[in-house]
């Protein structure tokens, strides 16, 4: 069953430890794409959650934002730059002398100065948080790929039914179509007595040579033949399981250009005005193939 490359999921994970909350966007486009949010302390893990997308997603812009919150309530230490405190309160003293203020020179002034005071780094354990977080973007896939499962259930509905109206508008092209060599003949009896009257005695060897060499140019019965083909293969295709986006859309664009060659080749004008409404939901399922995994 085809994917629509759109969606979205939400997948919160607890543990006494550790808070996680992952949201997924997915977005169409011609190839994988896949834009992360993290904490700056796990962006070492890039690779990885995009390596775990990749075996999963083939195309489609992918946004995911994980939240990642520390429940152990760890007390932090502070380190003091003693030697910027020291001479950030000398500088305080000779703007003292030089503006002859008396008034003591408050500790916060000196505390609350850039680089003074600051949280002593923390070495996090991200190896060992890994598979909490491996596993809360696993379930969010999960979830995400749903709800495109879901979509893609309601687009191949639509093609189905679309692909019906075009199969029964191809038995129609195809009923007018027999017989061509008759239909010919009649025309061109026609035409010449339209034009020369009861003048000419028309020779019918040289009237059913003319009709069959108008027939084989107007012939359309191996295009009917291929379009019925490509119908085949894109309902194929379709229920394979497999991502079938660019598949399918190769096999609409030679469709289309079969039909193209109808028109070109048809003289009559229910065949013509036919393939004209075929080309148009050509055009229908096209655009929504561009959403299609």
């Amino acid at each position: 069953m085809i994917k629509s490359m759109t969606g979205f999921a939400r997948y919160e994970k607890t543990d006494e430890k550790i808070e996680i909350v992952t949201e997924i966007r997915s977005y169409n486009s011609k190839n994988l794409d896949v834009n992360i949010r993290i904490p700056h302390d796990y962006l070492s893990l890039e690779e990885k959650i995009k390596r775990l997308v990749g075996d999963r997603i083939s195309r489609g812009r992918i946004e995911i934002r994980i939240e990642i919150k520390n429940n152990v309530n760890n007390v932090r230490e502070f380190e003091i730059d003693e030697g910027k405190a020291r001479a950030y309160h000398d500088a305080l003293m000779r703007l003292k002398n030089i503006l002859k203020i008396d008034s003591e020179i408050p500790l916060d002034i000196i505390s609350g100065a850039e680089g003074v005071i600051k949280p002593s780094s923390v070495v996090k354990d991200i190896e060992s948080e890994w598979p909490l977080i491996k596993d809360s973007l696993e379930n969010a896939m999960c979830r995400l790929d749903e709800m495109r499962k879901k979509e893609g259930e309601f687009i191949a509905g639509d093609f189905i039914l679309r692909f019906g109206c075009i199969e029964e508008a191809l038995c129609r092209i195809e009923n007018e179509s027999r017989n061509i060599l008759l239909y010919y003949m009649e025309r061109l009896k026609e035409r010449i007595s339209l034009l020369a009257g009861d003048t000419v005695e028309l020779d019918a060897c040289r009237v059913a040579q003319e009709a069959a060499f108008l027939a084989d140019r107007c012939d359309i019965s191996e295009e009917i033949v291929r379009a019925k083909s490509h119908i085949i293969q894109f309902n194929m295709i379709m229920n394979s399981g497999e991502p079938a986006g660019r598949k399918l859309n190769f096999l609409l664009q030679e469709l289309n250009r079969e039909f193209n060659t109808m028109g070109s080749k048809t003289e009559k004008a229910l065949v013509s005005h036919t393939i004209v409404d075929i080309k148009s939901e050509i055009e229908k399922i096209r655009e929504q193939v561009q959403n299609i995994e």
